[in-house]
């Protein structure tokens, strides 16, 4: 049978065996105020084995994804286009 603790509204914490079907206790052991509420805790994990750290994970994975949009490219050879306008232009009025 399983432990459960219990608390009342004073904050007297006490523990029973139960079955897990039954119902709560009307009031509390200690001091005999009711109505007690089931006291919860988390349950314990224990990962073992490999990949449970933070550099087993794929960052690399993150920072191909972005780049599937494609306007990083656009932008690349927008600004490439704008360098080799520059220089004609200046060139064209150093001729003139």
């Amino acid at each position: 049978m399983p432990i459960y603790e219990y608390r009342c509204p004073n904050g007297h914490v006490f523990e029973l065996f139960q079955r897990m079907g039954d119902a709560p206790p009307p009031k509390c052991e200690i001091c005999g105020e009711g109505p007690v509420e089931r006291v919860l805790y988390p349950v314990a994990v224990h990962f073992k084995g490999s990949g449970f750290y933070s550099t087993d994970y794929g960052r690399g994975s993150r920072k191909k994804e972005p780049s599937t949009d494609g306007a990083g490219g656009d932008s690349d050879s927008g600004s490439k286009k704008d360098s080799d306008k520059k220089p004609e232009t200046k060139t064209t009025t150093a001729e003139s």
